[in-house]
Parts: structure tokens; sequence; C-alpha cells
């Protein structure tokens, strides 16, 4: 009997073992995995598409996941500050999808602090039907896309370019004027120098 309690010892050691190894081998990314989205991956939908929206298993508490979209370029597409609704559902707004194969990509925290960051792809097309809204997103404010995110400082820097050329046109108005000013006057001396000389 000693000797089958001796054997049972070990035996209920290694069971325990075992089963904490596989509870520290299953990944904590696995509550933050993406479950549903909208475009699904692979998905076909249309340029009216207005909205993202991003589905996990779990989400760490007070984290907001980054969610930014691109066009077949690789240009980003102008995303509106994500927003996390009750079910760990992130919505966030987009400006018209370019047709083509886009992408979405997200980082989201995992319960252990590690930041994670996944892509997929999906497929946009002329009159194709938008995708859908989920209810979670429904009748909540979310923030529009910012405008200059898709050319970014280019476009402010063109902005700039423009306003530059605005004010140098202005100056060479102005020495223009005194140009024309200066030789009025000039010629009226050279004149009066001409009348002396005769």
């Amino acid at each position: 009997m000693r000797g089958l309690r001796l054997l049972r010892a070990p035996a209920v050691l290694c069971a325990a073992a075992c089963a904490l190894l596989s509870a520290a081998g299953t990944p904590a990314h696995a509550h933050t995995a993406l479950q549903e989205a909208s475009p699904a991956p692979g998905a076909k939908v249309g340029t009216g598409t207005r909205v993202i929206a991003l589905t996990f298993g779990g989400l760490l508490k007070g984290t907001v996941p980054k969610v930014s979209v691109a066009g077949p370029d690789g240009k980003p597409v102008p995303v509106g500050e994500p927003v996390v609704v009750p079910g760990s559902t992130v919505c966030a707004t987009v400006r018209r999808l370019p047709a083509g194969v886009d992408s979405v990509t997200y980082t989201v925290l995992a319960v252990d602090g590690d930041a994670q960051t996944n892509r997929f792809l999906f497929r946009v097309a002329e009159g194709a039907k938008a995708a859908p809204v989920p209810a979670a997103c429904r009748g909540r404010r979310l923030p529009s896309p910012p405008v200059e995110q898709a050319s970014g400082f280019l476009e402010r820097q063109g902005t700039a370019v423009v306003g530059a050329s605005a004010a140098t046109a202005v100056m060479a108005a102005a020495v223009g004027v005194l140009v024309v000013r200066r030789k009025r006057r000039g010629g009226t001396a050279a004149g009066g120098g001409d009348q002396m000389t005769r």
C-alpha cells in the first residue's frame, strides 16, 4: 500500500506540473485576439465605408488600440480617434476608401502589457456595398478623421509655399512701385538737366 502511495504522489505532482505548464504556455495575447472586424479580412466593400470596427476577445482596461488604414499605394487614409465601446469593440471613422486592396493595421496591449501589432487586407470596389456598421458603433459620436493625415506635412508645406509665394508677389509689387517712382523722379531731374544744358 505504501508503495502504491509513493507511486501515486509523483504522478499527482507530475499532473499538477503539467497543468501549470499548460496554463503558463497559454499566450497572454489570446484574450486580445481579433474576433470580428468590419470590414472583415478578405471582404469586398464599397468606397462608401465610413466606419472601421474591430472586436477583440478582451482589452486591457483603460487602453485604446491604435488603428490605421492604408490604400493600395500604401498611403495612409485618415482615421478618426478610435473609441472603445462595451463588448471590447473599437469603432473609428474613416475617410473615403480608395479602390483596390486596402489594409487595416491595429496595435493592442495584451494583459501582460506587451504591444502587439497585426494587419489584414480587404478589397474596396466602386459600386460595392459599404461595410456594415456593428450595432455597438451605431448612434455613437465618433471623432471625425483629420484632414491633414492623408498628405501630412506636404499639405501644410504646400500651403506655406503658397503663402510665401503670395508674400513674394506683394513684395515684388511694392519694389516695382518704388522703382517706377524713382524713375519718374529721376526722369524729371534729367529732363531739367537737359533743359539746363540747352
